[in-house]
C-alpha cells in the first residue's frame, strides 16, 4: 500500500456511531494481523489484513458502508482511503478497537 493513503484523512466515524451503523448493516473490515485477530475481534467483521487489503477487497460487498478498523486507527485509515478510491463506500473508526469496546461494542475472544 502506499504512503499516499496514510497522508489524506479519510471519512471517518467514532465507534459509537460505528456500533449504530453495523446494527443498521455495515460491514467492518477488521486490517489487523492474524495474531490480533486471534486475540480479540468484532464477531461479523471481515478480516482482511493491511497487506492482503488491496489484492482481496474485491470480495467486499460493493452495496454496503465499510467500517474499517483496527487497534488504533492508524492502518485503517490508509485502508478506507484504499477502499474509497476503489469505488467503495468506506470510513475509518478513529481510534479503533479502543473505543470500540468503550462504546459497549461486541467481542468476540
Amino acid at each position: 500500500m502506499s504512503l499516499r493513503h496514510y497522508l489524506r484523512r479519510p471519512p471517518a466515524i467514532s465507534a459509537t456511531e460505528a456500533v449504530r451503523l453495523v446494527a443498521q448493516g455495515a460491514v467492518i473490515v477488521d486490517v489487523r494481523r492474524e495474531f490480533e485477530w486471534n486475540r480479540v475481534h468484532i464477531p461479523g467483521a471481515v478480516h482482511m489484513p493491511l497487506e492482503m487489503l488491496l489484492a482481496r477487497c474485491m470480495e467486499l460487498p460493493e452495496d454496503r458502508l465499510l467500517i474499517t478498523f483496527c487497534t488504533g486507527g492508524l492502518r485503517s485509515a490508509g485502508a478506507a482511503n484504499l477502499l474509497v478510491e476503489n469505488g467503495f463506500e468506506a470510513v475509518n473508526m478513529s481510534r479503533g478497537l479502543i473505543d470500540w469496546r468503550a462504546a459497549g461494542g461486541p467481542l468476540t475472544p
